[in-house]
């Protein structure tokens, strides 16, 4: 069975300023699969996602999102195209309700459209529908990556990236979200994700690239990178 290749990196390199932290990155990503990006602190994995998402431009390198580059395409455009991140610090509003942070998500789609999904984000998050009128600075962490997540549903992607969704939650929390990851999967989005755990990481994912020092060293399937005594010692500090 052929998939669809949803996002392709090849030979990225992009920084702040002088500062380069992208030197080598490659990436293949499929329709409908979850793809883990691993690798030490610092070894570039935010930096990756905010070039795919147009937050920063690439000094080398292309990056060609369902088929199109994204070279010169706004993040908004970007949006609009299906292509949607949730950024490490979920970037809520606070003061918003459930219902209005999620509205806030659907933009890009009519009003009939916000409604359905919003229906299938309660679905997979049941606390928010219970919650829908609190707001969202009164959340616990784990409430508020659900909704981040949920928010960045109701724009319709095809491609969710997905920067250390389980930071700061508790192990149970954790699972939670991530198994919610695996079934959005389900539904044929492909999951582009950075997460401080790699093994939990590792563990849902379809294939995995590692990071280190700004350049893809390793790359395999979850389970090939999980049970590498070399990755795990090395890459992962497992």
């Amino acid at each position: 069975m052929t998939t669809t290749e949803m996002l392709k990196i090849d030979k990225l390199c992009a920084g702040y300023g002088r500062m380069r932290i992208l030197h080598d990155v490659d990436l293949r990503l499929g329709e409908g699969e979850i793809v883990a990006l691993v690798g030490a602190n610092g070894a570039g994995k935010t930096t990756t996602l905010r070039a795919v998402c147009g937050q920063l431009r690439p000094e080398s390198g292309t990056i060609t999102f369902a088929g199109s580059p994204t070279a010169g395409r706004r993040p908004d455009q970007l949006v609009r195209d299906g292509l949607v991140h949730v950024p490490e610090d979920r970037a809520l509003f606070g003061t918003l309700t459930v219902e209005e942070n999620l509205r806030m998500g659907a933009w890009t789609r009519p009003a009939a459209g916000a409604e359905a999904g919003m229906r299938e984000v309660f679905e997979l998050f049941p606390v928010l529908a219970e919650r829908r009128a609190q707001v969202a600075q009164t959340f616990s962490g784990g409430q508020q990556q659900m909704l981040a997540i949920g928010r960045a549903l109701m724009a319709r992607p095809k491609l969710l990236m997905l920067d250390e969704p389980s930071t700061g939650l508790s192990p149970k929390l954790t699972w939670a979200v991530l198994d919610a990851v695996r079934r959005i999967r389900d539904t044929g989005v492909a999951v582009l994700l950075v997460e401080q755990n790699a093994k939990q990481a590792l563990g849902i994912a379809d294939r995995a690239y590692v990071l280190e020092s700004g350049s893809t060293v390793l790359h395999g399937t979850g389970s090939e990178l999980a049970g590498s005594a070399e990755v795990r010692k090395a890459y992962l500090g497992l």
